[in-house]
Parts: structure tokens; C-alpha cells; sequence
């Protein structure tokens, strides 16, 4: 979501700010904005709606000299997107970048205005900057008054404040939106993500939830909660920003989709040995009775699909549930309970919460699968299995997905391993990882063919997707990613479903997206095929040879290669990625950074 750099330092910051904000522009914005203190000790301020490129050409007519500043860019929550509504905000000699949601702003609102403050924009972050004005006249420092303002605010924030009276300082505080601070030489710096700061530093610590920093040109303190000197270790990040250059691909989507043959190799590196599992590092799970799988968006998707191996395969009960609800209703806590969260950014707001609240409802152990190292679910997750994907730039996520589904595979075995698992089936699930990245490989010459297939959507305005079994899921993920990118309307049914009321939306007009793996539900699957069929709808089937499946009058088929049914979701999401790609592409859209998302969402 929305993205922070603050930089404390002797040389001029401005561009090092907004180099930061182009490696954020992944995480999804609609405005940017940058503050800086000059040698004169003057603020300066611009914001642009729009891109970052639209900022930094300002910056470019109208330099922005200084050692301080701060820059955002935002994604709206609280007022439409616009230049007043962008950050920073200022209120006197304060400027304040934030990100979360302040959840009693109308109250403060309201008091400040009563004490005479003027309000120039409809955000929340607003009372921030004017909270902290007004608690410095109270105060000391600007550390003190930032301690004091932080003490009134309900909600989520990672924020961070200047004034323009100390060109030399920068006061950051953390509650439920992640900052990480990026040691230098005579500089520092902080940001919402380490890879806005990779240029500058490799060096960083991550604030713990509560904490807040004074960061200036020779230090960094850091109090907890309680207002308590703590340490935060530095480490030096092995992170790699791979991402930045487009390369022959139109866009960053195609070039994540294309580069999972890749990606899942890293995945199953030092897992997959010899065509043999080693499971190692997931420890000791023989104790575990249940599975609880909380997620949000695609990382849900991958959950349910999960839940079909973990029950099937390793004889272990599961429960998928949607991180935002789980938070908000009462539910029952079995002994012996693996919580396993899953998040590509690891900073996902909903997750994060629903980690902290398991660990108070005592589930025995938790584990994350996640894409980024030192993130929030990674550091407080009892264990965490890194994906490796790589940085994912396209906000409609692809190799982060299907590396989850790889994941929690490896888990499924490391479950079942003195259960229902027996060395036979283990063995067929390593031959299946091993040929994987090959059979996706396959998959992904696929792309001429799908991208005439997607010519017929493009005048579509809904779209229906059927799956069964563990393929449920990925018709879950296709359509999905078909509204993300094309703004299409689509649906996905289980296809036992259809006659429990889908049937009525069949027309000609309604394109049918089905997944049909050779599997020992295709027989049912091509009776659901015959009733849509039956009714004139435009059937488009992704099928295995091998499922006997031939194109008929208002049936296309397009052939996946075949493979074991055990990884056929992850194979068979691929098609789909693809069709929703080159559908987006032809409706003209802006694949990479769809209207209204964001890449990693922090707030609630």
C-alpha cells in the first residue's frame, strides 16, 4: 500500500527520496509527495497526483536542496485521491508522512478545530501533523511530542515526522505498519519497505510493533512501547531488487508469469535433494492434530487448495479462513494446533493481526509461508518457510502464488510423514516437485494460443470460472485475477454447483472458463461441461489430453500438459494467469497497477 522514505543526511536527499518511491510504485498509489528541509532551515513541499514520475518532474522545475526530508506516496483511504490529500501534510514548522488509518480522527478532528486548527485536506494523517504542532509547544523535543501524540491515536500507523527547525533529525513510530530503518555513514534513513533504500545501504533493523525511533545523522535510539531505550539489531539484507528492468516483456506481469520455471526451482532448493524430500527445517509435526490456515486474496486461494492435500494426503483436519474474519469472531481452539499464515509481503495487516491474536487463543505452533525475509510475519512467527520468489512488481500476484502453492506442499508432506503419508506417496510428490518447473516451462508455450483465445473476451462484461476438487481453488485464483486486471466481472463456482443456481446466468453472452485435469472427478466434470452446453453458454476448457475432452460446437479446448494430479493446481493456474493477462491487455488496461489495489496491504 502506501509507501514511506525518510532520509536524515549531509548531501542532498531528494532524489535518493524519490529513487525510493519508484522501487515502491509496486505496492499500488494514486498520488506522491516530498518534503524537505533546506540549509536555511525552510520547508519545502511538493505533491503531485498521479505517478511518481509526475513528482519527480516538478522536483526537476522546482529543486528541493536539503540533508532531511520525506516522501509517500498514497493510497486513499480517507478522501479522494488529490493534490490537498496527498502527503506530507504540514501544520506549522511539522511535516508528517503516515501510513494506516487513525481510527478516531474524527474526534481529534474535531478538538483540533476547536483550538483553532485549520484543516486543508479530508485525511486522517492530517490530525497527526497537527497533534504533534500542538503537543511540541507542551514538549521539549520533537521526540517527547511525537511520544505524546502517539499516546492519543487509535489505530494503525507507521509514520513519520520533521521539523524544520532541526534539519537533523527524523522521529519515526511503528503500530501495526512495518518500518524499517537503513543504516549509512554520517546518514540514515527509514522506509516502509528495505527495498526502497537497497541503493544507499544494505544494512537495516526492523521496529518492533510499538517501537519508535529518533533517527539523525550519527544515531538511531530507539524506545519501545513503554518509552524504553531498546535495541534493534542491525543486520546486513542479502535482498536482491530483481524486478527493475522490464527486459523484453511489455509488462512486469508477464515477465513474473514467465519466470516461474525459475522461482519454484528456488523454492525447492536444498527441499528437493536427490528426488527426495528434505523437510528438515519444518522440525518435528507429529504432534499436530490441526491445521489453521489464515490468509487474505490469492493467499487464501492457496490455503483452500492446500486443504485438500493436508486432509487427503497427510490425514491431518484443516480449516482455511480469511484473515479479517477470523479476527472478528469467536472460534475454538483445538489442542495441539498448527496456525500457518500466508502473505507475500509478510506485512499483510489482517494476517498480521489474526498472528497475534492465535498466539493469545494458544495455538501450539505457528509458521508463516512467506515471500520476504525479516518481514513482520516472518519475525514473529514461531517458524517461517521462505518461498524465494524473487520481487513481485505486478500487483496481481503470479509466481508469489503458485511458489505458496509449492510451500505448502512441502508442508503437507512434512505432516503426513508417520501418518497417512507412506514412503510410496511421498516419493510420487518429490517425482512431481522435480518435474514441476519443466511441466510449467511446457505450460508457458501455451501463451500464443491463449492470447488469440482472450480476443473473444474483450467485449465480455462477465465471466464464469468452474473447477472441482482441489481445481475449485484455482478457478477461485483465474477468476480473480480476471477482475483484477480487465475489470471484468467473474465468478467462480465449485462445478457441483452450477445446478444450484448458476445455471441461470447462462447465455451466449456468458464466457465459461473450465479446469479440467485428468483426475478421478473429470467424468463428473464433463456432465457439469453437458448442462452448460445444453443452455448455449461459450465454454473455454483447459483440459489434459488425456481427459478425453474434445472441442464441440460453442467448446474450445485448449491442451495443458499433462502431469500428476498431485500438482495439477499449480500447473493449471498458469493458462489462467495468462488468459487474464492478454485480456487486460487487449481492454487496454494498466496491467501492472490496476485501479483501486495496492501490491501489500497494511491497512485494515
Amino acid at each position: 500500500m502506501c509507501g514511506i522514505v525518510g532520509a536524515v543526511a549531509q548531501r542532498d536527499v531528494v532524489q535518493i527520496l524519490l529513487e525510493g518511491l519508484k522501487r515502491l510504485e509496486y505496492r499500488g498509489y494514486d498520488s506522491a509527495g516530498v518534503a524537505v528541509i533546506n540549509p536555511a532551515g525552510e520547508l519545502g513541499r511538493l505533491r503531485r497526483l498521479g505517478k511518481v514520475q509526475a513528482l519527480a518532474d516538478a522536483v526537476a522545475e522546482q529543486p528541493l536542496p536539503g540533508g532531511t526530508g520525506i516522501a509517500h506516496t498514497r493510497w486513499a483511504t480517507h478522501g479522494e485521491p488529490s493534490e490537498a490529500n496527498a502527503h506530507p501534510h504540514v501544520s506549522g514548522d511539522i511535516a508528517v508522512v503516515h501510513n494506516g488509518i487513525i481510527e478516531n480522527h474524527e474526534t481529534l478532528r474535531d478538538e483540533l478545530k476547536a483550538q483553532g486548527y485549520v484543516f486543508t485536506s479530508q485525511t486522517d494523517t492530517e490530525v497527526i501533523a497537527h497533534l504533534v504542532e500542538r503537543e511540541l509547544k507542551n514538549h521539549d523535543t520533537l521526540l517527547a511530542a511525537v511520544m505524546a501524540t502517539r499516546s492519543l491515536l487509535e489505530g494503525a500507523y507507521g509514520m513519520v515526522v520533521i521539523d524544520r527547525n532541526d534539519n537533523n533529525r527524523m522521529i519515526v513510530a511503528r503500530s501495526g505498519s512495518p518500518l524499517v530503518v537503513g543504516y549509512g555513514i554520517g546518514e540514515h534513513f527509514v522506509a516502509s519497505d528495505q527495498l526502497a533504500l537497497l541503493p544507499v545501504t544494505r544494512k537495516f533493523a526492523f521496529l518492533e510493533e510499538g517501537d519508535v525511533a529518533e533517527i539523525s545523522r550519527d544515531a538511531v535510539q530507539v524506545f519501545d512501547s513503554n518509552n524504553q531505550p531498546v535495541e534493534r539489531e542491525a543486520k546486513e539484507s542479502t535482498v536482491e531488487h530483481d524486478a527493475g528492468d522490464k527486459g523484453e516483456f511489455r509488462h512486469y506481469m508477464l515477465k513474473e508469469i514467465y519466470e516461474q520455471p525459475q522461482a519454484i526451482a528456488n523454492t525447492l532448493e536444498g527441499r528437493l535433494v536427490a528426488d527426495q524430500l528434505n523437510l528438515d527445517a519444518l522440525g518435528d509435526l507429529s504432534d499436530i492434530e490441526q491445521v489453521q490456515i489464515i490468509a487474505c486474496g490469492t493467499s487464501y486461494h492457496a490455503g483452500m487448495t492446500a486443504r485438500y492435500w493436508i486432509e487427503q494426503l497427510a490425514g491431518v483436519a484443516c480449516n482455511v479462513e480469511i484473515a479479517s474474519e477470523f479476527r472478528y469472531r469467536q472460534s475454538v481452539v483445538r489442542p495441539n494446533s498448527l496456525l500457518v499464515t500466508i502473505s507475500q509481503s509478510g506485512e499483510t495487516a489482517d494476517t498480521l493481526a489474526a498472528l497475534r491474536l492465535a498466539k493469545e487463543q494458544g495455538f501450539a505452533k505457528t509458521l508463516t509461508i512467506c515471500n520476504v525475509p525479516g518481514s513482520s510475519l516472518v519475525r514473529e512467527s514461531d517458524m517461517a518457510l521462505m518461498t524465494r520468489a524473487g520481487a513481485e512488481i505486478g500487483v496481481a500476484s503470479t509466481k508469489a502464488f503458485t511458489t505458496q502453492l509449492v510451500g505448502l506442499l512441502l508442508l503437507t508432506a512434512a505432516l503426513g510423514r508417520g501418518r497417512a503419508l507412506d514412503s510410496a506417496t511421498e516419493k510420487r510428490i518429490a517425482d512431481a516437485l522435480t518435474h514441476l518447473p519443466g511441466l510449467i516451462d511446457k505450460a508457458l508455450h501455451m501463451n500464443a494460443d491463449i492470447e488469440k483465445l482472450a480476443e473473444q473476451f474483450a467485449e465480455k462484461h462477465h465471466a464464469l470460472f468452474l473447477g472441482r476438487g482441489d481445481q475449485y481453488p484455482i478457478a477461485m485464483e483465474g477468476a480473480l485475477k480476471l477482475k483484477e486486471i480487465s475489470y471484468i466481472h467473474a465468478e467462480a463456482y465449485a462445478a457441483g454447483e452450477l445446478k444450484h443456481g448458476p445455471l441461470a446466468l447462462i447465455d451466449a453472452e456468458m464466457p465459461i472458463v473450465v479446469v479440467a485435469p485428468h483426475n478421478d472427478l473429470v467424468e463428473k466434470l464433463k456432465s457439469n461441461i453437458e448442462e452448460v452446453r445444453a443452455r448455449g453458454g461459450e465454454l473455454y476448457v483447459f483440459a489434459d489430453e488425456a481427459a478425453d475432452i474434445r472441442p464441440e460446437s460453442n467448446m474450445q479446448v485448449m491442451a495443458v500438459p499433462h502431469c500428476d494430479d498431485i500438482v495439477a493446481p499449480i500447473l493449471y493456474t498458469l493458462p489462467l494467469q495468462l488468459l487474464s493477462y492478454h485480456v487486460a491487455v487487449i481492454k487496454g488496461t494498466d496491467v501492472d497497477q490496476p485501479r483501486n489495489l495496492a501490491k501489500s496491504v497494511t491497512v485494515e
